[in-house]
């Protein structure tokens, strides 16, 4: 085993894993291993070995990844376990396509409107071209009793040829045992796939290189479209184009075609290790029309501006309807000139002090609305007024509110700090009375009712330092008319001091 330098156990059906050194194979130059049911992780030593070392690992069920190179086969190695990727080594596609031309083994070419790829990358018994990013090769298979070329793996016509699109024929991607062609970046549908082959390698001349047959098999989506293929037999001769058409469907944005060579034919004439696959040119067309790309592109801009402008547009809207843009322009005409009477608060100040209008907040309700306690940015304690949807008091009561309570100013009348116009929401705020209302303290719980007022106290209330003397500076106004209404002990409320 020292001495082994080629050891090849494709299509064997083997399984297990592969062992962890290779201490025994030191001598070891080329190994294929190429559709088995080898299973784990990859050793390290396939890593470590250089470029000129030829290792086909293709289509078995290994659990872990390798380091891509072209002379490590990878295609479809990985399909067991966790670890499991349909094509290894392959980069994210930047865009999608609806077609694939290859001019198999010659240069790019252009018949018509359409441009063959060239695909004149010299090949190998182990090789995986992996690096384009619209299709992939991978070949396997190693021409024996031959000595070592990479032109083994691309046939040369060397005679004059008389078909149309000769180009695409001239030469000719070859193969010992197994060629695949893998098409990512597909858009799913259905295609419509055209093989071309001609034979330039055989001879129909009475030497003998007319007593070759290369005979193979074609799979297209791992489904057998050409059986024992002949491509003399197929043309009416050498130097004769035939082209097979197929429809494959796409599912999953890739495309395979697989040129397998399975033992028959001849493999000595004309000479040794001329035999296997052959394939001059591949055409892949969608059967549904590709979008226009400048229509395309034309939507793109198009929908680049009119989508802003569109989400602006809703935006506007919604806030509008919110009354954030109405809030001040559209206001009645009693609302107007209020800031010059008093301070103006926003709705969001208002909701940050009454942390949106929370109903642990709320001190009460009334014919205006709900009442509620708030603290302000600055630490300052607050009453809010909200008119409710369902109030009587409509904008003029609001106005003639904040009118009068803005011009009267008393030591026993509530303080207006000011309030809140904006679209819908009006809202007075007030000085916070923090002992709430006199009926609190006289008809609330038992806890509060202990609260004992002493006669002292019920005089200041009603008398000449009260509620009284204030009642009746309101009622002698001079050029004002007040009318005095619920004049409750409800609505006569407590400071930190107890004063009225």
């Amino acid at each position: 085993m020292a001495q082994l330098k080629i050891l090849d156990l494709s299509f064997n059906r083997l399984n297990g894993s592969l062992p962890t050194n290779y201490d025994a194979l030191q001598s070891l130059e080329k190994m294929y291993l190429t559709w088995n049911m080898f299973t784990g992780p990859i050793p390290d030593w396939f890593n470590q070995r250089s470029y000129r070392y030829e290792l086909d690992l293709s289509y078995n069920n290994f659990t872990s990844e390798a380091k891509c190179r072209d002379t490590l086969n990878l295609f479809k190695s990985t399909r067991g376990g966790n670890y499991s990727k349909p094509v290894e080594c392959l980069s994210a596609c930047s865009e999608e396509r609806y077609s694939v031309h290859i001019n198999c083994g010659g240069p790019e070419a252009t018949i018509g409107n359409t441009i063959y790829e060239a695909d004149d990358e010299p090949g190998g018994a182990a090789k995986y071209a992996f690096k384009r990013e619209d299709w992939q090769t991978s070949t396997s298979g190693h021409f024996w009793d031959v000595p070592a070329s990479l032109d083994n793996y691309i046939a040369q016509n060397k005679s004059m040829l008389r078909m149309d699109n000769s180009v695409l024929y001239t030469n000719a991607r070859l193969t010992p045992l197994s060629l695949t062609y893998h098409v990512p970046c597909l858009v799913n549908g259905n295609y419509t796939i055209k093989l071309h082959f001609a034979e330039i390698v055989m001879r129909d001349n009475r030497s003998y290189y007319s007593l070759g047959r290369p005979i193979f098999d074609v799979y297209i989506q791992d489904i057998v479209v050409l059986k024992d293929f002949d491509i003399v037999k197929a043309a009416g001769g050498v130097d004769e184009v035939y082209i097979h058409n197929y429809t494959a469907n796409v599912t999953n944005g890739a495309l395979e075609i697989r040129l397998h060579w399975a033992g028959k034919g001849t493999t000595m004439s004309p000479k040794k290790g001329i035999y296997g696959p052959l394939i001059s040119a591949i055409d892949v067309e969608s059967d549904f029309k590709p979008p226009d790309k400048g229509r395309r592109k034309r939507f793109i801009v198009a929908g680049a501006v009119v989508l802003p402008l569109f989400l602006i547009i809703i935006l506007l809207s919604t806030l509008w309807w919110k009354g954030y843009l109405r809030g001040r322009k559209s206001r009645d005409r009693e609302l107007v000139g209020l800031d010059l009477l008093t301070g103006i608060f926003t709705f969001r100040q208002i909701k940050a002090a009454t942390n949106d209008f929370d109903p642990v907040n709320k001190l009460g309700e009334g014919g205006f609305g709900c009442v509620y306690k708030g603290v302000l940015s600055d630490g300052t304690q607050i009453a809010v007024k909200q008119l409710s949807a369902k109030s009587k008091q409509g904008n003029r009561e609001f106005v003639n509110e904040i009118g009068m309570i803005s011009a009267l100013q008393h030591p026993n009348l509530v303080r207006l700090y000011g309030c809140c116009i904006e679209g819908k929401q009006l809202l007075l705020v007030y000085e916070y009375m923090e002992n709430n209302s006199l009926a609190h303290v006289l008809f609330g719980t038992k806890e509060i009712q202990a609260t004992k007022l002493e006669w002292r106290t019920r005089q200041r209330i009603c008398g000449i330092h009260g509620t009284g003397i204030c009642i009746i500076w309101l009622l002698n106004l001079q050029g004002r008319c007040i009318q005095l209404w619920c004049c409750s002990i409800g609505n006569c409320l407590w400071d930190e001091q107890r004063q009225i």
